[in-house]
C-alpha cells in the first residue's frame, strides 16, 4: 500500500513555551485512507497539521510527502498536498473563481482541466452564481466552500484538513463527507482534524488520539467496531480526556 505521509520523531517547541506543543510524534496516513486527528483543544493537533504543510519549522524528526522530504524538497511536498485551514486565510479583494483560479495557476493546472474540475465541485457543494462574488461577503459557510474547492484543484495527493466540519450547514457537512470518500477512493489519503466525533467515527479507518502534545491511542476504526459493539469513539474519548 502506497504509503502518504510519514512522520518520524517529529516535535515542536514554541519560543515563549516551556514544553513541547508537540513531542516524538510518529503517525502515517496511506493511499485510499481516511484517518483522524482527535483531541482537546491545545492538545496539538494543529501543529500538527502546519508542520506537515511546511508552514511551521519543527525541531526535531522529519516529514514526508509521497516520499519527498518536507524540508529538503519542500516544492515536490507541497505540490502533494491540499490544505483547508481552519482559519479560512484567502484574499479577500478577490472573488470566488479568482482564487480558486489563482491557487490552479500556481499548481500549474492545465486551463481546460481546471475549468471541468471546478464544475464538477461547484455540483458537488452547490455554491452557485456566488463564486463570482467578492470573499470579503462572503459567509463563513462559502469561505469553507471555496477553501476546500481550490486545496482540490490540483487533485493531491494528500487533502489536508483543520476542523473543516465547524460551522457547516448539515447539507455542506454531509456532502464534504462524502466527498471525503469520494476523493480516498481515488488512490489518495485524507487527514483531518475534528471535534465532531460522530462524523470522525463514520468517515474514518483510522484515527490519532492527541493529548498533551503526544499521541496517546490509535485505533482501527473498522476493528473497534467489531470488538466493542455499542461502544464509540466518544466513549473513548471521555475514558481518554477524563483523566
Amino acid at each position: 500500500m502506497e504509503k502518504i505521509v510519514d512522520i518520524k520523531g517529529l516535535s515542536k517547541k514554541y519560543h515563549s513555551a516551556s514544553d513541547c506543543a508537540i513531542k516524538n510524534i510518529n503517525l502515517e496516513c496511506y493511499a485510499s485512507e481516511i484517518v483522524g486527528l482527535l483531541g482537546k483543544n491545545g492538545a496539538g493537533k494543529s501543529t500538527i497539521i502546519k508542520c506537515l504543510t511546511g508552514f511551521f519549522a519543527f525541531d526535531e524528526g522529519t516529514i514526508e510527502i509521497c516520499g519527498y522530504d518536507i524540508v529538503k524538497d519542500d516544492v515536490k511536498a507541497k505540490n502533494q498536498i491540499g490544505y483547508v485551514p481552519d482559519n479560512h486565510a484567502m484574499f479577500d479583494k478577490m472573488t470566488g473563481i479568482e482564487y480558486i483560479d489563482f491557487i490552479a495557476s500556481i499548481h500549474k493546472v492545465n486551463p481546460s482541466l481546471r475549468k471541468s474540475r471546478i464544475q464538477e465541485m461547484e455540483k458537488i457543494f452547490n455554491i452557485g452564481p456566488a463564486i463570482y462574488q467578492l470573499i470579503s461577503s462572503y459567509s463563513h459557510g462559502m469561505r469553507q466552500k471555496v477553501s476546500i474547492m481550490a486545496s482540490l484543484i490540483h487533485e493531491p495527493k494528500l487533502w489536508l484538513l483543520d476542523e473543516p466540519l465547524t460551522g457547516l450547514d448539515p447539507q455542506t457537512s454531509k456532502a464534504l463527507r462524502e466527498y471525503m470518500e469520494v476523493y480516498k477512493r481515488k488512490n489518495n489519503a485524507v487527514l483531518y482534524s475534528s471535534h465532531n466525533l460522530d462524523a470522525v467515527e463514520k468517515t474514518c479507518d483510522r484515527v490519532y488520539f492527541i493529548s498533551h502534545g503526544t499521541i496517546c491511542k490509535s485505533i482501527d476504526i473498522k476493528k473497534f467496531k467489531s470488538e466493542n459493539p455499542g461502544r464509540s469513539l466518544e466513549d473513548v474519548f471521555m475514558e481518554i480526556f477524563e483523566n
